[in-house]
């Protein structure tokens, strides 16, 4: 007996409905659910706060405009994450900014011949647990972080912060399930070293 393949029910599929319909309230809810995702990942590829505020109106005013371009092939917050991180790509682009485009070669562990790092590196994890490197800690990983090059952070943050599935990452994004899984482990990699120089004893 053959059986249909599972499909994932879409969670917002009450919103695109109200959307597609020009309901005053969806736009709203729009706003409402989504407002401060848009914008923590605009603020992440663009470095600014008023960039990023720009970014996340225009990105949910163009998912409001064109809900009918919508068609429901992946999740609605994967479409929008994608109209979002363009809005943002396009304010770097404006600004001509190149800042903080880091080489990550010259920073991260070595890696062998199958990905895997090969160069030492320090366990720290004892003085994590330290009370007052709490608030230090969160300081040296936002900046390691911003540090990153924006189509590295992207990812990173869609992942680890958003908790977007890697195959979600890859509609949003536009790039391919491996580049996905290749910027999230690099951005890991680069964040632990740069907590591992700074917990290191002096």
């Amino acid at each position: 007996m053959n059986v249909a393949p599972r499909t994932r029910p879409d969670v917002d599929a009450e919103l695109v409905d109200g959307l597609r319909r020009e309901d005053p309230e969806a736009a709203e809810q729009l706003v409402e659910r989504y407002g401060d995702r848009v914008y923590r990942l605009a603020v992440r590829i663009t470095g600014s706060n008023e960039d990023a505020q720009e970014a996340a109106q225009d990105a949910l005013w163009t998912a409001a405009r064109k809900i009918h371009t919508f068609k429901g092939e992946s999740a609605f917050g994967s479409w929008l994450y994608r109209i979002t991180a363009n809005a943002a790509y396009q304010k770097l682009r404006a600004r001509r900014s190149r800042a903080r485009e880091i080489g990550l070669d010259d920073v991260l562990p070595a890696l062998d011949v199958d990905g895997r790092h090969f160069e030492p590196m320090d366990d720290w994890s004892n003085r994590v647990d330290e009370r007052a490197l709490q608030g230090e800690l969160r300081e040296v990983l936002e900046r390691a972080i911003d540090g990153l090059p924006p189509d590295y952070r992207t990812a990173l943050v869609l992942h680890d912060v958003e908790g977007l599935s890697n195959p979600d990452i890859a509609e949003a994004l536009g790039i391919s399930l491996p580049a996905v899984k290749s910027r999230v482990h690099r951005s890991r990699l680069f964040v632990r070293k740069q907590l591992a120089e700074y917990l290191r004893p002096a």
